[in-house]
């Protein structure tokens, strides 16, 4: 008798188990302005969106940078944290609180973004004692990756003349990479690191 009681409450629990719905699959962020899914192929006439830079870049994310001896500071690793924040309309602000090897230093960070020109502009104050503009197309392709392309102005730091070009490539909803280039008294642009940003959070973070 016990055994069969046995066997009955086994059947119980697993129509119990089998009858529970399975969990749904976590979904994936997407870049709020990405392309959307069409139902067939994309075109060549096709066309992205428009970036959407408070949807994309709000909240704080996180980096890692590998850079080369230059007259920026010494060779070696930096990391820290980047935070996007909207002020009205076209206008954001980002902080970076950062440690390199010559120490901690911030970088504070004035945007402006025409959403119907596709251009970028940023002026960056940086602690270590000198601030530049720079400026940027907004690129896409219709995959509904997003690509900047900054150019700084010329700006003096100890003595040298410095340009900075940065490639910016939105990989993803919580990553993205730059590709940055330095540029000495005149000289060529040379590899300055390619620091990855991700996001610190993999919830989106709302205005």
């Amino acid at each position: 008798m016990k055994v069969m009681f046995t066997l009955v409450g086994l059947v119980v629990a697993i129509t119990v188990l089998t009858a529970q719905p399975p969990t749904p699959p976590t979904e994936t962020p997407q870049i709020k302005g990405a392309m959307p899914n069409l139902g067939r192929p994309t075109e060549a006439s096709d066309k992205t969106p428009p970036f959407d830079f408070g949807g994309y870049f709000a909240g704080t994310w996180n980096f890692e940078w590998i850079v080369p001896e230059s007259p920026l500071g010494p060779a070696g690793d930096i990391a820290g944290t980047t935070t996007f924040k909207a002020v009205e309309g076209k206008f954001f602000i980002s902080d970076t609180a950062a440690k390199g090897p010559a120490g901690p230093f911030k970088i504070h960070e004035r945007i402006a973004y025409h959403t119907e020109n596709h251009t970028i502009v940023r002026y960056v104050t940086d602690s270590r004692g000198f601030s530049y503009m720079s400026i940027a197309p907004v690129g896409s392709d219709l995959g509904g990756f997003y690509y900047m392309y900054f150019e700084s102005e010329p700006f003096t730091y100890k003595g040298k003349t410095l340009r900075m070009k940065e490639n910016w490539r939105l990989t993803s909803p919580l990553n993205y990479k730059v590709s940055m280039t330095l540029s000495v008294d005149g000289g060529r642009f040379l590899n300055y690191g390619n620091p990855w940003w991700q996001k610190a959070n993999e919830l989106r973070i709302k205005n």
